[in-house]
């Protein structure tokens, strides 16, 4: 008997034909976009197996450290494993880094000293680094604090980088830049690499000392190279976003010019330890495989998020990056434009989920964040965001960032969910 897979989505889950007939009909239309999805995938496998073979990597870098750590053979490889990836000078990669924003303010607190300036060249950064530059919040010990100033220069109306104002926005202060490559919670396109080099070979002919900060998160493997190869000089992120494949459990990264990663290092254990200290406590084995997963996991994500924009393009609502657009991260917005249908829509996410699927996720004040926010999360790993995910801030124009999923299947499946239920509250018509 043949097994007719939308009969059983129609049986046991409830879907509607005519959202059925939606997904089949993009689906065929977004082949073209796969194909291009693959090859780079393809590409970035093949880099992160030569890594893992140049150094050698046997199950004897598996075990487990503990203590302070000392002579811990597989956290060295996994860091030189990094370097090669990311075509760096060195890396550190620990699972003491608790988050994207931990890695970034490590990198920041190392490098940035007293009347230091550093400026962000993609407007405002992500929301949870705010506190950490000073933004808002006082007595928690801020660069701003410890007498490091701050300065933006926003992007233009259309997301891009405002290249002809960089000159007069760099002065003798000047000691850091940090470029946002993913969107945050912004409606702008996230930022190529083409457009990373351009930017950084400005800065670096109008004053060559400043270092060149790539917050990297949710923009690992979604194109063939990484900021450090066009001249970043530190980058930062995830390890429970894109390059942890869904199998690290926790964990942050560093890689760039050794003398940044260094001071990085000091910042996260003490001067003078640096990357020598910090027991594995086993966990190098999921990060390594992690890692080994995740160009293919991001290649399915990738596709579940141009599967969302076609979908939603096709219902009428306006997304970013739309289906044909060149991606720079793993991140689908879509704009609703009315609260009751953005919280449908993350609800349903969650209803379509492995874990949790049970749970119904309502806005709230989440720390970090300058409004209520609601989170759609049914992961295996807490806050995994390579995982189908789904969040927004609960305010105008109410706009859902989409993202991540270890398979594409998955994706889809949150995705027709979440139609179904819009359309039974009556919120679309098909």
């Amino acid at each position: 008997m043949k097994f007719e897979p939308k009969s059983y989505l129609k049986d046991e889950f409830g879907i509607d034909n005519k959202v059925l007939r939606i997904a089949e009909s993009v689906v065929n239309d977004i082949t073209p976009v796969f194909d291009r999805i693959d090859s780079i995938r393809e590409f970035n496998q093949y880099k992160v197996i030569k890594a893992m073979q140049n150094n050698k990597l046997s199950d004897s870098h598996f075990g487990g450290t503990t203590g302070y750590g000392y002579d811990d053979r597989g956290r060295e490889v996994l860091d030189d494993v990094y370097r090669d990836v990311f075509k760096a000078e060195d890396a550190m990669v620990r699972h003491q880094i608790v988050s994207g924003t931990h890695a970034l303010a490590i990198c920041l607190f190392g490098n940035l000293r007293p009347q230091d300036e550093l400026l962000a060249l993609t407007g405002k950064p992500y929301d949870t680094l705010e506190e950490v530059i000073g933004l808002r919040g006082e007595g928690g010990g801020s660069l701003k604090e410890f007498g490091v100033s701050y300065r933006q220069l926003d992007l233009l109306k259309d997301g891009s980088i405002d290249y002809q104002s960089i000159k007069s926005a760099i002065n003798q202060r000047t000691a850091m830049v940090l470029i946002q490559r993913s969107r945050g919670y912004e409606w702008r396109p996230a930022l190529s690499i083409d457009e990373i080099e351009k930017a950084i070979s400005l800065i670096k002919s109008i004053k060559s000392d400043i270092v060149v900060l790539v917050d990297n998160c949710y923009g690992e493997f979604v194109e063939d190279r990484e900021p450090v190869e066009v001249g970043a000089d530190i980058v930062a992120g995830s390890l429970i976003k894109n390059p942890g494949g869904g199998l690290a459990p926790t964990g942050g990264y560093i890689a760039g010019k050794k003398e940044c990663v260094e001071k990085a290092a000091y910042r996260l254990t003490t001067p003078g330890l640096g990357k020598h200290v910090g027991a594995s406590l086993g966990h190098n084995r999921h990060m390594f495989q992690g890692l080994f997963m995740a160009p293919h996991v991001v290649a399915e994500s990738l596709k579940g998020a141009v599967f969302c924009a076609a979908v939603m393009e096709a219902l009428g609502f306006e997304t970013s990056p739309k289906v044909s657009d060149n991606r720079g991260d793993i991140i689908q917005a879509v704009r609703f434009n009315d609260p009751d249908s953005l919280i449908a829509f993350c609800q349903g996410i969650q209803k379509g989920s492995p874990v949790d699927s049970f749970v119904t996720p309502e806005p709230w004040e989440m720390p970090g964040y300058d409004s209520p926010v609601i989170m759609a999360a049914g992961a295996f790993v807490q806050g995994s965001s390579i995982e189908l995910s789904a969040d927004a801030p609960i305010k105008p124009p109410y706009t859902a960032y989409m993202q991540g999923g270890l398979v594409f299947e998955h994706v889809k499946l949150g995705i027709m969910i979440s139609i179904q239920k819009m359309l039974e509250k009556g919120i679309i018509k098909i």
